[in-house]
């Protein structure tokens, strides 16, 4: 592969503007596409295989008026202080707004509170629910702003009015300031590490052209392929992690190429066939772990994951070919001002001060037992509190205190109790007399403890399925309401064997319970995936079997850290006002799942190309101590950049609004700040110096079988007539005596 990839570099390299403008075109035409193309599909919620889902598709044939997946309202008002909400005047003006809210074109049904009861015992509050035609995201804004009006005037007209439902949920406001303060954070670091504009612009340049095409693709195929906006969120940030990894440690290498006297194009040709071969391991690690989320086999992830993985392979394909072509615009320009200066293949300095990466290493190799134990139980004990993991959605309890849902909320937990914030429905299928089987499946149903109300059935023309209302005791968030589901689903098929009736248990909070246990179930299967196809991989890159294994182990040490971290923050309360977490409570479902797809594509990366530069060392005829020297001294300060980056980029997403995004910039930030510069940094260096010629060891059987893919560039270099791994000489100079 090295060869290859040599070839190609200098291919690249010397088809520079053919190349560059290949790429120009196809952004180009990526975004014409997007802008003919028909708009993306809006985002379609599923979860095949689920009761949720299937009573959820069940309502859509038998109650096609019902909207049963269309948006909703819930406007709670209470009267004011010492009236009553069943008075003539409060009356009077929730009639009005009632009415009002009923003639919007997109409105399917409103309820009278008065009719359907929904009135507090003590007559203060009461509340209407809204039905829409349609999802939320397809809600116009005349229709928001309608309801919006109607609750305004009646506000104005005394009495509290407070709305929730996620047909009022206002659209997050994105306005580009984590990305920016991302971009500009990356900025600065690359010029710090590069010291040069022109190699510090070559991987956003790169990067931002990477995404435009990806992003670009997913619009122009969003109808074809049933690909919703939301898809290109993932893919942006996965897109811009790697895109910028991946030409940083290309350029990088050849930076490090043209130190050593090589001509340009023979640097470019060199930096493409050996750091390039690490971008295509570290990217198709990327690629499994992206595409792997098809197992959860839910369809929004699904494609969430597989454009991701699209957008990475794009990446992968600048980096190896637009990369090359603009190192032969830039040529020596790429080299800090000073180094441009020195004559080519100047001998180092022998009395410099040896670089950071050269020292840690040198002190890990000294004390690898305490490094490694050091860091170990520091991890560990940052990932003590994930042990206490609690998965959910967020809902509107957990919303701002000041915001209309969050006292919505409060409203009706006060008024008529937690559990009315999230009713399950039931729905009940009978061939024939369908509605006294339902009244019979009610009476059951209020039988089962926790629950306080169940709703009178309401039965479809058609006669064969009603549908009910139950209402727990506990919020929807609450453990005890999921015993409740669970209960109720275990005494179905016995209430419908007597009643000859099929009985299913959906609504929100259902589909939330049924969407946390899916995602729970999916987990093991997936990191089984995951991390075994990686493992084969990485067995391929660094033909052995320890490495591998010690990369997957730390790789779920850091996070497991970094879970114990979230749990910490948002769960437990700790540090919540700095975070500006306004209410801890369960973690979001897809964060365990989510941040191990991301993180372990990230931590690959840095694995890949801090240890390829070792095992490219140690097959040269360096020492393991002397090859992990090597690696630090010349991957150690572009990983921890690489690093920095990614960190800034998520950390960028604390300071958005919305709970999930906080939770999954900071998830992600802890993450990889745990995995880059603790795993990475300190246990992967510790671990090899304790292993030592051991770490490289590779059964002759499983070594005859594994093909050869030469990711070092030994057969390169003996192509191209080298004596020894390039510095392995002076890296015997520099390390002490290894392993």
């Amino acid at each position: 592969m090295a060869t290859f990839l040599y070839k190609l570099g200098r291919l690249a390299f010397r088809r520079r503007r053919y190349v560059a403008l290949l790429w120009v075109a196809l952004l180009v035409g990526a975004g014409v596409a997007a802008s003919t193309a028909p708009a993306p599909p809006e985002d379609s919620f599923s979860m095949p295989g689920t009761e949720s889902q299937k009573a959820f598709d069940l309502l859509e044939k038998r109650f096609p008026d019902a909207s049963a997946d269309g948006a909703s309202a819930r406007v709670v008002i209470r009267a004011p202080e010492g009236e009553k909400i069943t008075s003539a005047g409060p009356k009077a003006e929730v009639e009005k707004m009632i009415s009002t809210i009923g003639k919007g074109s997109q409105v399917s049904s409103v309820d009278d509170p008065y009719k359907a009861k929904t009135v507090s015992k003590d007559g203060t509050t009461a509340y209407t629910s809204v039905t829409y035609k349609v999802i939320s995201t397809e809600l116009t804004d005349t229709s928001r702003d309608a309801l919006t009006k109607a609750t305004d005037t009646t506000r104005d007209a005394g009495l509290t009015v407070e709305t929730g439902g996620d047909a009022v949920m206002a659209e997050q406001e994105m306005g580009g300031s984590a990305e920016l303060i991302g971009i500009a954070i990356s900025a600065v670091v690359l010029i710090l590490t590069f010291g040069s504009l022109v190699a510090a612009g070559m991987p956003l340049l790169t990067a931002i052209i990477g995404v435009g095409i990806g992003i670009s693709a997913i619009g122009a195929l969003g109808s074809v392929l049933d690909l919703s906006g939301t898809t290109s969120t993932l893919a942006m940030m996965i897109g811009l992690a790697v895109g910028i990894d991946y030409a940083l440690f290309i350029v990088s290498r050849y930076r490090a190429e043209i130190a050593e006297g090589r001509s340009p194009e023979d640097a470019a040709g060199r930096a493409t066939g050996t750091a390039g071969s690490a971008v295509v391991f570290a990217g198709l690690t990327v690629v499994v772990a992206l595409s792997g989320l098809a197992v959860v086999n839910i369809p929004i992830l699904t494609k969430m994951g597989l454009a991701a993985a699209g957008t990475v392979v794009v990446a992968v394909l600048i980096a190896l070919t637009m990369i090359p072509a603009l190192l032969g615009f830039a040529g020596r320009k790429v080299l800090r001002r000073k180094d441009r200066k020195k004559p080519a293949g100047a001998p180092l300095d022998p009395h410099a001060k040896p670089k950071l990466g050269t020292r840690w290493s040198r002190f890990v190799l000294r004390r690898p037992l305490a490094v490694l134990t050091v860091a170990v139980l520091g991890l560990g004990a940052v990932a003590v509190p994930a042990a206490s993991l609690e998965l959910g959605l967020p809902d509107e309890g957990t919303s701002a205190p000041d915001s209309t849902q969050r006292k919505a909320y409060d409203m009706l937990s006060e008024s008529f109790g937690a559990g009315f914030n999230g009713p399950l429905m039931v729905t009940v299928t009978k061939d024939a007399d369908v509605a006294a089987a339902a009244r019979t499946v009610g009476d059951k149903l209020a039988e089962v403890e926790g629950v306080v109300a169940v709703t009178p059935p309401t039965t479809n023309k058609a006669g064969n399925t009603s549908i009910m209302n139950v209402v727990p005791k506990t919020g929807p968030s609450d453990h005890e309401t999921e015993e409740i589901v669970r209960t109720i689903r275990s005494n179905a098929d016995g209430i419908g064997a007597d009643t000859g009736a099929e009985i299913l248990v959906t609504g929100q909070t259902a589909m939330t319970i049924d969407f946390s246990q899916t995602l729970d179930d999916a987990l093991i299967p997936y990191l089984a995936l995951v991390v075994g196809l990686a493992f084969l991989l990485l067995m391929l890159v660094f033909r052995s079997i320890l490495v591998p294994l010690k990369a997957a182990l730390g790789f779920l040490l850091s996070v497991a850290a970094a879970l114990g971290a979230v749990v910490a923050v948002f769960q437990w309360g700790w540090l919540a006002d700095i975070v500006g977490v306004d209410q801890p409570g369960p973690i979001m479902s897809m964060m365990p799942i989510f941040m191990i797809g991301v993180v372990f594509g990230l931590a690959m990366d840095y694995e890949v190309f801090l240890v390829t530069r070792m095992r490219e060392a140690y097959v040269h005829g360096s020492t393991p101590g002397e090859s992990v020297v090597t690696g630090f001294t010349h991957g150690g300060r572009v990983v921890a950049a690489a690093a920095i980056i990614m960190i800034s980029v998520f950390s960028g997403f604390i300071m958005e609004n919305d709970d999930m995004i906080k939770m999954m910039g900071f998830g992600l930030a802890v993450a990889v700040l745990f995995d880059a510069f603790v795993v990475r940094m300190a246990i992967v260096p510790a671990v090899l110096a304790l292993l030592g010629k051991s770490a490289w060891w590779l059964p002759r059987w499983l070594d005859k079988a594994l093909p050869n893919v030469d990711v070092e560039g030994e057969k390169l270099h003996k192509n191209l007539g080298d004596t020894s791994a390039p510095d392995a000489a002076t890296e015997r100079e520099l390390a002490p005596a290894g392993r």
